[in-house]
């Protein structure tokens, strides 16, 4: 039975109109599912309201985003069907999972998971006092304090790696507020960084997961871009690049720890391809929506214009693929929040921190809405497919 939409209405991850664009009906989407018949992941094709199984043309969605048109391909594409959107969203955020039936998985497979960072100026200013509070909350408090009244966080006209940008570095150095932060913020070189391995992304509806050690952390909002091998972008999702601030607060070197965990990174729902209607210019105007709810009934909102970033989509895309580092399956790259979460829960002046159970809906009307829910990452789902297990999938089911 295919369930509706206003079925699911009440469940924590939302329903299948939230999970798709508002112009669902003008938009090429694509996705993945776990398939319990064939032991593995399915590439998806979302058409009126339904999934459509592409595998046997398109083992992976690597593949389909690798084609010259992505958007023209899958838009005269047909399927096996599968489900409505709204049953397997359904199966994929029920309490007790029917394995005997598809669930939503990450949209990506094959890509490498990358992201830039600090390409806001509110998240550069909040990374440098990370830095300087070697993750002490209220030290936190009144650094920012200190640090916006001599330096302030208008940086949203200035060129990183322009000659305006080298005289305020020169500046700031004699003051003594230098920062590797600032660095990569209007430097000429960006921050990117790997978010994750090959294939441990999670999706929407699932659990994202943060240390049960860090008491100092958040969510962060993003549109994703996907990249062909050749730096073409050919689509964009949503992005959630969960950041422990305690562990990055204490040293740089610890970003790795800070950012790849256990489902600590989630991506989708489904990646919308570009075509006439939705390209890098749309991607340049979009706001992305974070709602957090907690079970403490703690609610935060906030907004990210993707039109004040520091750096164009395309010149980061520029620095991560090139004559200088390929990526022959393709890439991921999550381009940065303007979140800063300085919003008390606890105790004045000690800013956000995740606890167990928040909802984070992470939205945008051309993208959907990317929901999980936070637990402890050493209680999140174990990532135990990668490749070598794709790879035998994919030719148990004669796909290679």
């Amino acid at each position: 039975m295919t369930l509706h939409a206003s079925e699911t209405a009440g469940a924590w991850y939302g329903t299948a109109a939230d999970a798709l664009p508002d112009d669902v009906a003008e938009s090429v989407l694509i996705g993945r599912i776990w398939d319990p018949a064939a032991g593995g992941p399915s590439p998806v094709i979302v058409r009126d309201g339904e999934l459509l199984d592409v595998s046997d043309r398109f083992p992976t969605v690597s593949d389909l985003c690798e084609l010259p048109d992505p958007a023209a391909a899958v838009a005269g594409l047909g399927g096996r069907p599968v489900a409505g959107v709204a049953e397997v969203l359904a199966n994929t955020g029920a309490a007790v999972r029917d394995t005997t039936r598809p669930w939503l998985l990450a949209p990506v497979d094959l890509q490498a998971l990358k992201a830039a960072g600090v390409t806001f100026a509110v998240s550069m200013i909040e990374r440098v006092i990370e830095e300087r509070a070697r993750g002490d909350l209220a030290l936190a408090a009144e650094i920012r304090h200190r640090m916006l009244a001599d330096v302030g966080d208008d940086f949203h006209d200035l060129t990183p790696g322009s000659e305006e940008a080298s005289r305020l570095k020169e500046l700031l150095v004699a003051e003594g507020a230098w920062s590797q932060y600032l660095e990569v913020g209007i430097g000429p070189d960006a921050e990117i960084f790997t978010k994750g391995q090959v294939l441990s992304a999670v999706g929407t509806a699932v659990p994202v997961g943060v240390l049960a050690a860090s008491t100092w952390n958040n969510p962060e909002p993003e549109v994703a871009l996907i990249v062909q091998s050749s730096g073409r972008i050919v689509g964009a999702t949503l992005g959630n690049d969960v950041n422990l601030r305690d562990v990055e607060g204490r040293s740089a070197l610890l970003l790795p720890k800070a950012k790849d965990n256990n489902a600590s990174c989630a991506l989708g729902p489904f990646i919308r391809l570009f075509d006439q209607r939705f390209g890098l210019d749309r991607v340049r105007e979009l706001e992305v929506g974070l709602a957090i709810d907690g079970e403490d009934g703690f609610r935060l909102e906030a907004v990210s214009e993707m039109s004040r970033m520091s750096r164009e989509p395309e010149a980061l895309v520029r620095q991560l693929v090139g004559r200088h580092h390929h990526y022959p399956d393709g890439a991921v790259l999550m381009l940065g929040t303007m979140f800063a979460p300085i919003q008390d829960r606890d105790r004045p002046g000690e800013g956000f921190t995740h606890k167990r159970g928040d909802v984070v809906e992470i939205s945008s009307p051309a993208l959907g809405t990317l929901v999980n829910r936070v637990q402890h990452a050493e209680d999140c789902a174990p990532w135990d497919f990668g490749v070598r297990a794709l790879m035998g999938n994919l030719a148990r089911r004669g796909l290679l």
